[in-house]
């Protein structure tokens, strides 16, 4: 269910951080649409931004974060695949029908009782991945209750939309054998995007405050560049992740009505204003180009092509094996942990896939913020910020590339930032038409 509704939920978000500190020569700024504040252009603009190299301790976090990745891989099989082949799904089912007859109520606590037993199994890994690693490497402000009153609450967040949803497959599998796999699909899909819609409003402030931005001269700013991109009146708010974390980073979420652009209060800290307006560009050219539900319509076809495939598998695999399973038929709810021991083959299959579409979203919003602001300085040292604080690599290896990453490299973007000018040959941009006014020369 998790693997599904996080197809869904497509969401692409961006790190971004501050501007390289030091005294410059200044010079005459460029013109800029109604509304923004002036910034000091530094001399050294028009020179092109230097990839730097990797720190040590970037390195190590790295190469550990490859390691971490393959143990996390394995540990999303090996979890549902225990629970499911030593027939303790099962027992977990007979044990919550003898407390209730009625369906669903035992589908509900079963769903209750599974979770939290795979909430305690994925605990050490779980903690040592979110809050020890992030400390061990100074990422993290957070202390241990903090981490573990969140991790909790992520539990009650999917303990409830589990029990309001799982119902529904399985009552599809039971009332459509031949059918459910098309119907599941498009109740997930209409799940998926209610889901999209509610977590800005009613599951991201269980975590973090969120608020207006308390620089009201930078948010006239972000306002009047989203308004020149025709999103006037645009939600802009701050989140308080320092709190949480030293990292920074800012994204666009939410669907219709509850779309926004977030930025995290590090971020503006740590940003100069001219690179958290390449920033904000970037998350704009998300809103504009309908990347969030471009991606909720890539999840849903993926999510389509698992559950026929799953349909066509489940049934031989269930006679093979059911009396390992303690169940023959896939309706019955017992069924969950290979659902989910599917859908996270799945997900590693298509991995490569869903991350290649994601960093191609991606630099279609780093050309769109290039275009609307045309600073290409500022938005290639916000990417020499990013690797700094976040401790990233610049050129990471393939198996990064193909398996984690949802964003170009940073060398690409910080290339791609210095080589992107096709006004200054007296050409167009690929997204100005759709500007509501040109830049001023």
């Amino acid at each position: 269910m998790r693997c599904a509704i996080g197809l869904l939920t497509f969401l692409l978000s961006v790190a971004a951080s501050p501007a390289v500190g030091g005294a410059a020569e200044l010079r005459t700024a460029p013109a800029l649409p109604p509304g923004f504040s002036r910034t000091a252009i530094r001399s050294d603009d028009s020179e092109p931004v230097l990839v730097p190299e990797p720190g040590e301790k970037a390195m190590r976090f790295y190469r550990s974060g490859n390691a971490l990745w393959c143990v996390r891989a394995f540990w999303e099989l090996f979890v549902p695949a225990l629970i499911l082949f030593s027939g303790f799904s099962a027992r977990i089912r007979d044990r919550v029908e003898r407390i209730r007859r009625n369906w669903y109520l035992t589908v509900a606590l079963y769903v209750v009782s599974f979770m939290v037993v795979k909430y305690l199994l994925d605990f050490p890994l779980a903690c040592y991945q979110e809050f020890f690693r992030q400390h061990a490497y100074g990422l993290s402000n957070q202390s241990f209750g903090r981490w573990l009153s969140h991790s909790l609450t992520r539990l009650g967040v999917e303990i409830v939309v589990g029990a309001a949803f799982l119902w529904a497959p399985y009552w599809l599998m039971r009332k459509s054998p031949r059918r459910w796999w098309l119907h599941a699909w498009m109740a997930a899909t209409g799940a998926g995007a209610l889901m999209v819609f509610l977590t800005p409003v009613w599951i991201d402030p269980l975590f973090n405050r969120f608020g207006p931005m308390k620089d009201k001269a930078l948010e006239a700013d972000i306002l009047a560049l989203a308004s020149r991109a025709g999103i006037p009146g645009s939600r802009v708010y701050e989140v308080d992740k320092s709190a949480d974390t030293k990292a920074v980073n800012a994204y666009v979420t939410g669907f219709m009505g509850t779309k926004r652009i977030v930025l995290w209060d590090t971020l503006i800290a740590k940003l100069d204003r001219r690179e958290l307006l390449a920033v904000v560009g970037h998350e704009i050219g998300h809103y504009v180009l309908r990347h969030v539900l471009q991606g909720m319509f890539f999840g849903s076809a993926l999510v389509l092509l698992g559950f026929y495939l799953f349909h066509r598998i489940s049934g031989p695999l269930i006679e093979r094996y059911r009396l390992r399973f303690g169940f023959g038929l896939v309706s019955d709810i017992a069924s969950l942990p290979l659902i989910l021991l599917f859908m996270s083959a799945g997900s590693l299959a298509v991995e490569p896939l869903v991350l290649a579409f994601s960093r191609h979203l991606e630099r279609e919003a780093d050309r769109f913020a290039l275009e609307i602001t045309r600073d290409n300085h500022a938005s290639a040292t916000a990417e020499v910020k990013l690797q700094r604080e976040n401790l990233g690599v610049p050129r990471p290896g393939p198996f990064y590339t193909l398996w984690r990453s949802s964003h170009p490299s940073v060398a690409e973007r910080i290339e791609f930032a210095n080589s992107y000018r096709p006004w200054t040959n007296g050409g167009a941009g690929k997204y100005e038409h759709l500007f509501s006014s040109p830049l001023k020369e």
